[in-house]
């Protein structure tokens, strides 16, 4: 069996060369037989042919492989783990109101939980970077963002921590409870915290923070005018839902007397720092606007198959040139939705609308790694296999069964189920090797996922 490898196999960085892979750098050249060097969590190298001696280096048999970037989620809700397989047929308001009462008993050690066991799951289908659109926090129920924090960190995959809030119960109109929102003031005061505590703005950093309300059925308007101004008087990205279903449009126009992008428009919610999550439910003049402004698209076709919501516009959306990613959505949503599988749901929901031309391999590729990379803000670090860029690398097998008589590898790796994951690096330090965790165990991360949801579950019983 080939993807042998030399040398350490631990988590430590140093000097790592993958061998003999097909190399699928994503917006640049492929190589059948390439190679990639990268040294203290960078790329320094990639072509084509064997690669350069480098002693001392941690080397990896990568023949019978295809390499692609690490994978980019933009859009999770790691929380509901522990809550998945409920209100199996509900629309998404009402799969929510079900939720809910369930969802406002969340405290530190249910999140540290359902953590470790998302952000596991995501690492073993060759995620090395993730968003996750946490939006309820309730009071008295210990430090949630830091507890997030902490457990991503501890199983290696980068987190983009969404933070999200809610100020608008049912007393106001809102679809939550009283019980699970916040204040305008502590929503305000709570995101800011989170940024102040655990935003790293460095090219490398494993933690950033973003503004996040949750929805225009969630949030009030003084509370996303709120955000947008503490985002940018942070520097930091804005994120919310917008446009998931037909419900919300008619809430919006009966409310507010436009669409959902009209008025996220009016908040100041357009421009290169957003991303919106589904946007399924688009005029052509919402995507040109889009397009225009640079703002970016969470696409996420199984959570929107699951709930019924509709299939998103990714055909029209790339064509306008909007920055596009992929997205796995809450695992209440999504079950075991692996995000490498995302890339073939969306191929099958972009072909099913517009016909076998709609998406590519390569695009559906590109949308999970360089384009969730734009959609992030970080398509300078992550996202392609280039010199100077960090060593997030995902190296899927190829040669199996059934596999092995797809002639072209980016094809094997999207028109059918998921390859088995080979290894994966997140700064060059190996976090999945043969479909293993190198950091925390499998053992490990699955009972920290039981435990969040009997916690949870008793909380409810109580």
């Amino acid at each position: 069996m080939t993807g042998a490898t030399s040398g350490a196999s631990g988590t430590e960085a140093g000097t790592v060369v993958i061998d003999g892979a097909y190399i699928a750098t994503v917006g640049g050249a492929e190589y059948a037989a390439g190679h990639i060097v990268a040294e203290n969590g960078r790329i320094t190298r990639v072509g084509s042919g064997a690669a350069p001696d480098v002693p001392g280096a941690r080397r990896i048999d990568g023949r019978g492989c295809v390499a692609t970037p690490g994978l980019v989620n933009t859009h999770n809700h790691l929380y509901q783990w522990a809550t998945q397989g409920l209100f199996a047929d509900g629309t998404l308001f009402e799969w929510l109101v079900g939720s809910y009462e369930i969802w406002h008993r969340l405290d530190a050690e249910v999140v540290s939980g359902t953590t470790t066991a998302g952000t596991a799951w995501l690492a073993l289908s060759g995620c090395t970077t993730a968003s996750d659109h946490h939006y309820i926090y309730p009071a008295g129920r210990g430090d949630i963002a830091a507890a997030e924090v902490e457990a991503a960190r501890r199983v290696g995959v980068r987190l983009d921590l969404a933070r999200g809030s809610m100020d608008r119960g049912h007393s106001q109109g809102g679809l939550p409870p009283d019980t699970v929102v916040e204040t305008l003031q502590g929503a305000l005061e709570g995101t800011a915290a989170a940024i102040d505590a655990h935003h790293d703005p460095a090219p490398e950093s494993m933690t950033r923070v973003a503004v996040a309300p949750c929805s225009p059925f969630s949030v009030s308007s003084e509370l996303m005018r709120g955000a947008a101004e503490l985002a940018r008087a942070k520097g930091v990205r804005l994120h919310t839902h917008l446009a998931e279903t037909l419900d919300e449009e008619e809430k919006c126009a009966a409310e507010f007397g436009c669409t959902p992008v009209e008025y996220a428009e009016k908040l100041g919610w357009l421009g290169e720092d957003v991303w919106f999550a589904h946007a399924v439910h688009l005029s052509d003049a919402a995507i040109a606007r889009i397009a225009e402004t640079g703002t970016g698209v969470a696409h996420c076709p199984t959570s929107n198959a699951r709930l019924g919501a509709g299939i998103c516009r990714t055909t029209e959306l790339l064509a306008a040139g909007a920055p596009v990613g992929l997205g796995v959505d809450g695992p209440a949503s999504s079950e075991l939705t692996p995000l490498a599988g995302e890339m073939h749901q969306a191929l099958l929901m972009a072909r099913a609308r517009k016909g076998p031309q709609a998406l590519t391999a390569r695009q559906a590729l590109h949308m999970a790694t360089l384009g969730g990379a734009r959609v992030l803000g970080r398509q300078d670090e992550l996202g392609s296999l280039e010199q100077g860029k960090l060593a997030d690398i995902a190296l899927w097998r190829i040669d199996g069964f059934g596999y092995d008589v797809i002639d072209d590898p980016v094809v094997a790796l999207t028109f059918g189920p998921v390859p088995p994951l080979e290894r994966l690096l997140v700064g060059g330090r190996t976090v999945v090797e043969r479909g293993e965790l190198r950091t925390v165990s499998h053992g490990e991360a699955a009972e920290a996922g039981r435990a969040a949801h009997r916690r949870l579950t008793q909380e409810v019983s109580r």
